[in-house]
């Protein structure tokens, strides 16, 4: 027999070929699995969400940058973030950054709650956490109950019958100010990652080219929660003359390593998500699932497990049906709600940005004194006609990865008392919440001397330990600041972590308004 082509199909009627088709279905049939497979929706909700987004693509420009109301589970308090409609206030002239960028112009979204007096000596300016934007409380363009809803409001902690507040979005945001999202006015595209590095300060500054706009010379009060401590503290660390009282409510005045290890593995996850794309992915599907898993971890940072355990137990979401690999106990569920309901709320670059001011934070005076004689140093440089601050950045060595050379070895006497700087360098106390803040932080802090403060902190926060806010209130003391208000909420009078300051109107609202009046 002679085939035209190579390794044809036999015809039926070929002789040579009559057994072909028995050949073919007595094959015996692939071995059956011992076990079936197992489904994974939380996957197809995943895969599902990237075929849509990739679909559409007016969706996928906006994903990362929409804003949304979040609604309140059934399973216990939650707080609420939303945005909307905001004041703008553009500011025309350059910011230059600590770490040498500039924002050739920005932009801040606020929203204000309350009248400011003549002479313009009630204002509070009240700093967001890392999520927020400037939406506090409900207004008569964005009637959805702000983050701090109940906070604010006549009678309220932030009394509007007295105070006019005021609440920004802060830069690197996006909700309203400029941030990664933003356009850029040197090449019209998406900064993307092309924004320069940010710190807390930077933030601040911004928002004082605000009050400035507003004719606002002097605060009441610098008030702020989480992140927002951060701000509130370098508020009157920067511009100690325009700041009358101080609050930090869970709060730090140096990020710590284990705070900066969990930011870190939130960026680590949400940068391996290939839709990421070093940061270019505006107008494609965004990083959505890296997102989801990055608030997954940060909500167990949020939290505390004590209010899990009375929460949640070792409660399974459906007894009646057998274990499953996507999430299957209460808790799991919870976690994967928290991270569907944000993932596309919020800008994953504003995430790396913010987040990694977080971890920069530190108002020793070494930092404060390094960072001014940089920002000398920049301004010195962009005198000079021919500096370009892409050029600088692209040729500072500091811009590349350092690793150690060796891999890091365990120190088990590193909490004994060793003899010479280096070990001295290496060890930490190991009971940092008895420990003497260092004399680097008191005079740090010293420009606080003459300014009131409340200092509130919560024994359940696993993310900003009460020791930290200890740490604040006992250099603030020791640098000679006779006003000092230190308040400790303990665990049976709140067993919510971190996110106590959001939920606790009675304990975290009574004290703000006792030193408030």
């Amino acid at each position: 027999m002679v085939c035209e082509a190579e390794n044809p199909p036999p015809h039926a009627d070929d002789p040579d070929c009559s057994n072909f088709e028995q050949a073919q279905t007595s094959r015996p049939a692939a071995p059956a699995p011992s076990n079936p497979a197992l489904n994974f929706p939380c996957l197809d909700a995943i895969e599902s969400r990237s075929a849509r987004l990739s679909a559409d693509s007016s969706s996928a420009s906006r994903a990362g940058l929409s804003s949304s109301s979040s609604s309140s589970s059934s399973a216990g308090p939650e707080p609420s973030y939303t945005s909307g409609d905001t004041l703008n206030y553009h500011c025309r002239d350059p910011l230059l950054l600590d770490w040498g960028g500039v924002l050739p112009s920005f932009n801040i979204a606020y929203e204000s709650w309350g009248r400011l007096n003549a002479d313009k000596s009630n204002a509070i300016l009240l700093h967001t956490g890392l999520s927020a934007s400037s939406h506090a409380h409900s207004t008569d363009a964005n009637p959805a109950p702000g983050w701090w809803e109940k906070f604010i409001g006549p009678g309220a902690p932030l009394d509007t019958d007295r105070f006019h507040i005021i609440c920004t979005n802060v830069i690197g945001g996006c909700y309203g100010s400029t941030g990664p999202g933003s356009v850029d006015p040197g090449n019209g595209e998406n900064y993307a990652t092309r924004f320069p590095i940010l710190t807390m300060q930077d933030m601040v500054r911004a928002q004082f080219r605000l009050l400035d706009h507003l004719g606002i010379d002097r605060l009441y009060a610098s008030v702020g929660s989480s992140m927002g401590g951060m701000q509130s503290l370098a508020a009157a660390t920067l511009f100690p003359d325009r700041v009358s009282r101080v609050a930090t409510i869970s709060g730090c005045a140096r990020s710590h390593p284990y705070s900066i290890a969990m930011r870190h593995t939130q960026r680590q996850v949400l940068m391996m998500d290939p839709n990421w794309n070093r940061g270019f992915y505006y107008g494609r599907v965004p990083p959505h699932a890296g997102m989801k898993l990055a608030r997954e971890i940060a909500t167990v940072t949020y939290r505390s497990g004590p209010e899990w355990e009375q929460r949640f137990g070792r409660r399974r979401a459906d007894p009646s049906k057998p274990p499953a690999l996507c999430p299957d106990f209460l808790i799991e569920t919870y976690l994967d709600h928290a991270g569907e309901k944000w993932c596309l709320t919020y800008d994953p670059n504003s995430l790396l940005y913010v987040s990694k001011a977080m971890d920069l934070f530190d108002l020793g005076y070494e930092n404060q004194v390094a960072t001014q004689a940089r920002r000398r140093a920049r301004e010195d440089a962009l005198a000079t006609a021919s500096y370009s601050p892409s050029e600088s950045a692209a040729a500072d060595p500091h811009c590349s990865l350092t690793l150690p050379n060796e891999p890091y070895q365990e120190q088990p006497d590193s909490t004994s008392s060793s003899v010479g700087d280096a070990s001295e360098a290496l060890s930490s106390p190991a009971n940092p919440a008895s420990s003497r803040p260092p004399a680097d932080l008191i005079r740090g802090l010293s420009p606080l001397r003459d300014i009131p403060t409340l200092v509130m902190g919560v024994a359940s926060d696993i993310l900003f330990p009460a020791w930290q806010q200890r740490e604040i209130a006992e250099s603030l003391r020791l640098g000679g600041n006779r006003n000092v208000t230190h308040v400790e909420l303990s665990e049976e009078t709140s067993l919510f972590g971190h996110d106590t300051f959001l939920l606790d109107l009675k304990n975290v609202g009574g004290n703000l308004r006792l030193f408030l009046d």
